[in-house]
C-alpha cells in the first residue's frame, strides 16, 4: 500500500496541474533552504566569530562565500539536516494543492472540499516545526553516542513524526481533525513505514527537492487506500 502510493504519486509527474505544483513547490524549496542555510551560517559566525568549516567543503565565511560555488556545495551538504524542516514548511503551503489535483486525476467521484484556512495551516506548521526541531535536538545525544547509527535514528525518528504531520494534514481535509487523528491513530505503524520513505530521501541532496510534493501526494493516495469504504482508484 505504501509503495503503490508512492508510485500512484511518482506516475503524477506528467499531469501539467501536478506538474505546476512541483515546479512552484521545488523552487520554493530551493528559497526556504538558502534562507535556513544562511541563516543558520549567520548564527554560528555570529556565536564563534569564525569561518565555518565542513566536511569535505572546508570553509565557509559568512559574506564571502554565501553567494560562491563553495556554498552551494555546503548547502547541499547541509540539505541532509535541513530538508526535514523545510519540508514540513513546504508541506503546510502546498498540501491543498497537491491533494486536488491528485483527487481529480485519481478520485474524480468526490466532493470538493474547501481549503484549510491559512491561519490554522500557518499554526499547525509553526506547532510542529517546534516539536521537530526539539526532537531532533534531543537526539544529538543518541547521535553522539551511537555514530554509527546516526542515520538509522535520524530517518527512525523523522520518519515517524513525519509521517504524522502528513498524514494529519491530508486526512483532516476530508475527516476533519478528529477524524484524521482517530484514523492515524489506528494505522499508527504503517503511516510510521510510510514516514520512514520520505525521509530517507529527505537525506539525499537534489533528489531531496522533489521530496515535500511527492511526499504530500503519496499520502493523499494513502489516506484514501486507509478510509473505510475507499481504496478504489481511477
Amino acid at each position: 500500500m505504501i509503495f503503490s502510493s508512492f508510485t500512484k504519486a511518482l506516475s503524477q509527474m506528467g499531469d501539467p496541474r501536478f506538474r505546476r505544483v512541483l515546479i512552484l513547490g521545488v523552487a520554493l524549496t530551493v528559497a526556504l533552504l538558502f534562507a535556513v542555510y544562511a541563516i543558520v551560517l549567520l548564527m554560528i559566525s555570529w556565536l564563534t566569530g569564525e569561518a565555518v568549516s565542513l566536511p569535505w567543503v572546508g570553509e565557509v565565511r559568512w559574506l564571502d562565500d554565501l553567494l560562491g560555488w563553495t556554498s552551494l556545495v555546503a548547502m547541499m551538504v547541509m540539505s541532509i539536516f535541513l530538508m526535514v524542516p523545510v519540508a514540513t514548511a513546504i508541506t503546510g503551503l502546498f498540501l491543498d494543492d497537491v491533494a486536488a489535483a491528485v483527487e481529480a486525476r485519481h478520485y474524480p467521484d468526490l466532493p470538493p472540499v474547501p481549503r484549510m484556512p491559512w491561519m490554522d495551516t500557518i499554526r499547525d506548521t509553526l506547532g510542529f516545526l517546534g516539536v521537530l526541531i526539539g526532537a531532533n535536538l534531543l537526539a544529538l545525544i543518541l547521535y553522539i553516542a551511537l555514530p554509527f547509527g546516526a542515520f538509522a535514528i535520524f530517518w527512525a525518528l523523522n520518519g515517524f513524526l513525519l509521517g504524522r504531520e502528513y498524514f494529519q494534514l491530508a486526512a483532516m481535509r476530508r475527516l476533519g481533525r478528529a477524524g484524521a487523528r482517530d484514523l492515524r491513530r489506528r494505522h499508527w505503524l504503517r503511516i510510521w513505514g510510510a514516514g520512514v520513505l520520505m525521509a530517507i530521501p529527505l537525506s539525499i541532496p537534489l533528489v531531496n527537492l522533489v521530496i515535500p510534493i511527492l511526499g504530500a501526494a503519496t499520502f493523499t493516495h494513502l489516506v484514501h487506500a486507509l478510509r473505510p469504504g475507499q481504496g478504489r482508484t481511477g
